[in-house]
């Protein structure tokens, strides 16, 4: 985990033991958290009548971390196992797609196409290519929010297994790229962190499933 020679905050490389999971192929869907608002109480998120930010299979944007937690609880509850968010570990791990050192997730360079010209809002998911563990746009569109809080310097003291971040913090963990930014994508270690209760239109999520 980390990357020689990349930002002070991915360092120092290190090694991590993660319990088996699985991770949704693809960012959260504004269809799906359709669904999630049609059964809760949960306020619809800014951008949500924005014609720009309609299409069904564009990711949600615009989700505090909170949010984005209430909607792992709800599909827990409606589809039954424990579902939560990714730590940075599990995502960068999944990131990677198998591949320990390369720049990108999926290998040397991105495939080509796989991030379209500059435009006004997020594309949809799923029109790139999968990463060598099956996901698509794991680190292009949207900053995914991660569970663990956030710290510049955390992977000095890191555990072994399955870390989680620090206790507390003012910021939680994020990973990937963004459609605002002018380098609409991200190497796998590459980290960022946004307080918790902010909405961003870059700012989406993807669901994990804890097995054992």
């Amino acid at each position: 985990m980390g990357a020689a020679g990349g930002r002070p905050d991915e360092s120092p490389v290190h090694d991590v033991e993660l319990a088996s999971f699985a991770l949704g192929r693809t960012p959260v869907t504004r269809a799906e958290y359709e669904a999630f608002l049609a059964a809760t109480p949960s306020a619809a998120p800014p951008w949500w009548q924005d014609l720009a930010f309609s299409h069904p299979d564009q990711p949600i944007v615009g989700v505090t971390w909170f949010d984005a937690v209430a909607y792992t609880d709800w599909l827990s509850q409606v589809v039954g196992g424990r579902w939560r968010l990714p730590t940075e570990a599990e995502w960068e791990r999944e990131a990677r797609g198998g591949l320990e050192d390369a720049p990108t997730a999926w290998g040397a360079a991105l495939p080509a196409d796989e991030v379209p010209p500059a435009r006004d809002a997020p594309w949809c998911v799923g029109l790139g290519t999968p990463n060598g563990y099956g996901l698509y746009d794991i680190t292009t569109i949207v900053h995914e929010w991660c569970l663990d809080w956030y710290a510049e310097g955390f992977y000095a003291v890191s555990p072994l297994r399955d870390p989680r971040g620090p206790d507390e913090g003012q910021r939680k963990a994020s990973r990937g790229g963004s459609w605002r930014h002018h380098i609409r994508w991200s190497p796998p270690a590459a980290r960022s962190s946004l307080p918790p209760t902010y909405q961003y239109a870059d700012y989406g999520f993807r669901v994990l499933r804890e097995e054992g």
